[in-house]
């Protein structure tokens, strides 16, 4: 993998620098074929070059029967060029001068207008171009010099082995560029995708079930190496949590199982006492054993509501019906309910409100739900002469707070109580439950918007407090 990403990177660069180069190449040829076939200055400034000056020049020049007239555009473009013209017959015989400079020739031979043509005779600034005319089957020569420093022409001579030795050349030097790129890219390559092979590695460590990965988050993928950190620190820590609820899901079910089956046995046997004919049971009896079976089935029936709900809680599949109450009399009224149980008739509820009317809105049958889970844990978990405060208080938000003077809780349970399937370990035998009360009761809370936190002393007593929202 290491040398695969090396190579890549290494032929990526030496395919930029061989595009580059031949793109380069082919836009100057391009652009060389476009001036010289559509005459565009490519390579020049929007002004007529000097060639083509010249060559249009002779539209400009009259002659009738060997004499030489310019028009008046063609002395003002040669004043504008800072130019001067000389008009020769077919003997080299200069027949027309216009702003010539002292001192120049009259008469010229054919190799003294190839060597005026090819080279500066006149002086360091003028350049000459040659132009022609033809007349009535006589051809006629003109100079036009141009006094311009920047202007330069150059003849150049070459033979096509020296060609040939140049691409030679050229092509050394442009394989030794290849060679060179080659070791730049190794370089930058080894610089660039080292850390990045240490990335996948760490990544697939990581789909590995690897967590134990940790970077310095340093150099040009500094913020990759700190997300991997990252996410590494998240996974390590929903494993933990995974194996903590695997745990205490497989602890559930054993105990869940066994306190089914209790129930069930007990439902079995006496079912099979009152079906058997070789016992005659009294009326009082068969009804004893009834009411065992129903409180059985009945603990059964709770046990299966409570997986239905926590189920339909924790996947977000539960609509509520909210309607706004009055949460001081409905609080009031679970109260009264439990103190009218045989079975708790005899504790000791309080019940507290700073005022009469306090609307909420709430769905009842959960809300009930959730306050009679956090009330009967106060009960299952602390003695019979514990006193349960229930207060409900209007400040900026509804305040409900259910607090003991009972056990309390030890810090190591406080953090599992509200966890699924966890189940106190001093919960009494009249009411082991099915684990899921206090979860239920925290998700029905902050499915109502509300937040639920608890606070306990050892010896001192819990307290939970509820802040919801006022109805919309």
């Amino acid at each position: 993998m290491k040398w695969k990403l090396n190579g890549r990177y290494i032929f990526s660069i030496v395919l930029v620098v061989i595009l580059v180069v031949f793109v380069n190449i082919f836009i100057i040829f391009a652009l060389l074929i476009a001036q010289s076939v559509f005459n565009i200055p490519l390579f020049q400034g929007n002004e007529t070059s000097p060639e083509l000056f010249t060559r249009q020049f002779q539209d400009k020049i009259n002659i009738v029967n060997n004499h030489v007239t310019i028009s008046k555009s063609g002395k003002k473009a040669l004043i504008e060029e800072n130019a001067w013209i000389q008009v020769l017959d077919e003997h080299g015989k200069v027949i027309y001068n216009y702003r010539t400079p002292k001192g120049i020739k009259k008469n010229y031979t054919p190799s003294e207008i190839v060597q005026t043509y090819k080279y500066k005779e006149v002086n360091a600034d003028t350049t000459v171009f040659v132009g022609g005319k033809k007349e009535k089957s006589i051809n006629y020569s003109y100079f036009i010099g141009i006094e311009n420093p920047s202007l330069n022409r150059y003849f150049i001579s070459y033979d096509n082995r020296n060609i040939y030795q140049v691409v030679k050349v050229v092509g050394i030097v442009f394989i030794i560029d290849i060679f060179i790129a080659l070791l730049i890219g190794y370089f930058f390559s080894k610089r660039l995708t080292q850390p990045l092979q240490t990335l996948i590695n760490g990544i697939k460590r990581l789909a590995n079930k690897d967590y134990a990965v940790n970077y310095e988050p340093k150099g040009v993928y500094k913020d990759v190496f700190h997300n991997v950190n990252f996410l590494s620190d998240q996974l390590t820590a929903n494993e933990k949590e995974r194996k903590k609820l695997e745990i205490m899901r497989e602890d559930w079910i054993g105990n869940i199982s066994h306190d089914i089956k209790t129930p069930l046995a007990s439902i079995q046997g006496y079912a099979e006492l009152i079906k058997d004919q070789d016992y005659h049971f009294s009326i009082e009896e068969i009804r004893e054993y009834a009411g065992i079976i129903e409180q059985k089935s009945l603990y059964i029936k709770e046990v299966i509501e409570d997986l239905n709900l926590t189920t339909r809680l924790k996947n977000k599949a539960l609509s509520l019906n909210k309607k706004t109450v009055n949460i001081v009399a409905f609080l009031r009224n679970i109260v009264i309910d439990i103190l009218n149980d045989p079975k708790y008739s005899n504790r000791n509820i309080v019940f507290h409100a700073n005022q009469e009317q306090i609307p909420v809105a709430i769905d009842e049958i959960l809300f009930r739900r959730a306050i009679n889970n956090l009330i009967y844990n106060a009960i299952v978990h602390n003695d019979e002469n514990v006193q349960i405060d229930v207060m409900i208080e209007k400040k900026e938000r509804t305040h409900l707070t259910i607090k003991d003077n009972g056990k309390g809780i030890e810090r190591k349970e406080l953090d599992k109580i509200f966890d699924r399937y966890y189940r106190g370990t001093n919960t009494g035998d009249a009411h082991k439950g099915s684990g899921l009360g206090m979860a239920i009761a925290k998700d029905i809370i902050q499915e109502h918007k509300g937040e639920l936190t608890i606070s306990s002393e050892i010896g001192h007593g819990t307290t939970i407090d509820i802040n919801f929202e006022d109805p919309s």
